[in-house]
């Protein structure tokens, strides 16, 4: 009775995971059958085909705009990182009035709706007459993506022992000096934990670019919402499946585990 009871659990258990796995996967698996499909309209599956794979490389408008999209992530992300690192290493080590305004305030781009921000990000650039384009987006993607890591950094600063710098100081590393070969690589992890949250929230970010972008600044995301209005081509999909084909390839390298050399 009791096995009973154990392989009942246990079917149920994989049931439950197969429906999961299933309705996180199921929609990125027909996006990469759709890219095969020899139908343009991509109501129902046709056929096999590679031919949309080439007919990519032809979409001059669909590739500037994942151009772009690499562009302004990039960017945005260096920049976020940069000032998401200072500004967590000076709250974490310095104490003065203001730091829990100025803690709580840095939530606020995280809480918000994202309409309120881009919003809110339009009007300052048309009040400091900043020209909607590549420049505008790389700005507000930052603006948005510096809280996030600020935070990441912020959970590796909070178990940092100061005692480290203080010795490195003692045996004449200067501040600066200390801060990039003491500091900076103990920290790393969530350094870089940040940059990539930053760039994954920059490029798949569309309300906020909606409002920021200008003429010749289209980007992916803001172009697939496009063409939804006349149906997504299949270029889109091949796009896609080309896109999450790298990612997977990264992410496989970057956690495949590394075997010590034999002496």
């Amino acid at each position: 009775m009791r096995q009973r009871k154990k392989s009942f659990g246990k079917t149920l258990s994989g049931i439950y995971d197969l429906l999961i796995y299933g309705f996180l996967y199921l929609p990125i698996a027909i996006v990469v059958l759709y890219s095969f499909n020899t139908s343009k309209r991509n109501i129902v599956f046709e056929g096999f085909t590679f031919q949309w794979y080439f007919k990519l490389f032809q979409n001059d408008a669909l590739l500037q705009a994942y151009g772009n999209t690499l562009i302004v992530g990039l960017s945005s992300t260096v920049i976020a990182t940069v000032i998401g690192t200072l500004a967590s290493y000076g709250m974490s080590k310095y104490k003065f009035r203001g730091k829990n305004v100025i803690d709580s305030l840095l939530y606020i781009p995280v809480v918000i709706p994202e309409i309120v921000l881009g919003i809110s990000l339009l009007a300052i650039f048309n009040i400091a007459q900043i020209p909607m384009g590549l420049i505008s987006l790389i700005i507000a993607h930052a603006t948005f993506c510096i809280p996030f890591v600020v935070f990441t950094v912020n959970a590796r600063f909070a178990g940092f022992d100061r005692s480290v710098e203080e010795a490195a100081m003692d045996l004449g590393a200067g501040r600066i000096k200390t801060f990039f070969t003491v500091t900076l690589p103990i920290v790393m992890p969530g350094v870089i934990a940040g940059a990539f949250l930053s760039f994954t929230l920059s490029i798949d970010d569309i309300i906020i670019s909606f409002f920021t972008t200008g003429p010749g600044s289209n980007t992916f995301p803001l172009k697939v919402m496009e063409l939804t209005k006349t149906g997504v081509t299949p270029d889109v999909y091949a796009l896609s499946t080309i896109v999450l084909a790298v990612t997977i390839g990264i992410v496989i390298l970057s956690q495949r585990d590394k075997k010590p050399k034999s002496k």
